[in-house]
């Protein structure tokens, strides 16, 4: 799961493989989709909720679809998704690359459902034994036609799982905080460029 180099593209598609007859690696109901109201971290597990404005219109939803379907929320230079072609489609794997502290990780998850509402559109999904965290993430769009508000939503549950995870706790939990900041200014670019 950890390396000093980055995983050939071959190894990443039997890794791919491998997650896709693997079940997700908690046992417990984490109910993102329900949402951050009421949601209570089971024990052992962080709650994490990060949302931003990030376009207003029409125009802006129809982009940022389009952006969450290009996988452009994890286009951030240190993560990336390396199976970009997969689709937002329930059951498919999707494979994240990490490159932090000189190392290199491959984390895989399964997305576990799909929003797909007129003014609402996410997806979530859950890792695999192949994840260096355990637990779920929910990311969502939500546009307001009355104000023509768009916003971005990250929700998760999560807990470290790999011994590397667990050792450096503090650190590991700066990179999901900063994911969720990134990916957040990263849709709002990715906005801008595609409603141009």
């Amino acid at each position: 799961m950890f390396s000093l180099h980055r995983l050939a593209e071959s190894s990443i598609r039997r890794k791919l493989q491998i997650a896709r007859s693997l079940p997700v690696s908690y046992k417990i109901e984490l109910d993102t989709q329900r949402g951050p109201q009421g949601l209570t971290a089971p024990p052992g597990y962080v709650l994490d909720h990060t949302h931003g404005k990030i376009g207003r219109g029409e125009a802006a939803f129809d982009a940022a679809k389009s952006a969450l379907r290009q996988w452009k929320h994890f286009d951030l230079g240190w993560v990336r998704v390396a199976n970009p072609e997969a689709p937002i489609a329930p059951g498919e794997v999707i494979a994240v690359e990490v490159h932090a502290l000189g190392l290199w990780s491959l984390n895989l998850s399964r997305i576990l459902y799909v929003i797909d509402e007129p003014n609402r559109f996410g997806f979530a999904y859950g890792t695999t034994p192949l994840h260096a965290e355990r637990g779920e993430e929910r990311f969502l769009l939500k546009y307001d036609p009355d104000s023509g508000n768009l916003s971005y939503d990250l929700l998760a549950l999560s807990q470290p799982a790999h011994p590397l995870a667990k050792l450096a706790y503090p650190y590991t939990r700066s990179l999901q905080h900063r994911f969720a900041r990134d990916s957040v200014e990263r849709m709002k670019r990715a906005v801008s460029d595609l409603k141009l």
